[in-house]
């Protein structure tokens, strides 16, 4: 990506866009429920580790989505 910095960050923008704009229009929560693919991307929600690999990696409690 350094080396072709502008086409990546254009690449990063269209793949990240259609779900940075689903959570913009329909709110954490909704997402979450609409969409499984959004809810597995949560790594944190209210102050709480919902992703089991995030919380392995650092040896903190994993909560439950």
């Amino acid at each position: 990506p350094g080396a072709v910095a502008r086409t990546s960050t254009f690449g990063l923008c269209n793949a990240t866009f259609p779900w940075v704009f689903k959570v913009a229009r329909e709110g954490i929560d909704a997402a979450m429920k609409n969409s499984p693919a959004v809810a597995s991307a949560v790594n944190m929600y209210r102050g709480k580790i919902v992703n089991r690999a995030v919380a392995e990696t650092f040896g903190l409690e994993c909560c439950e989505l």
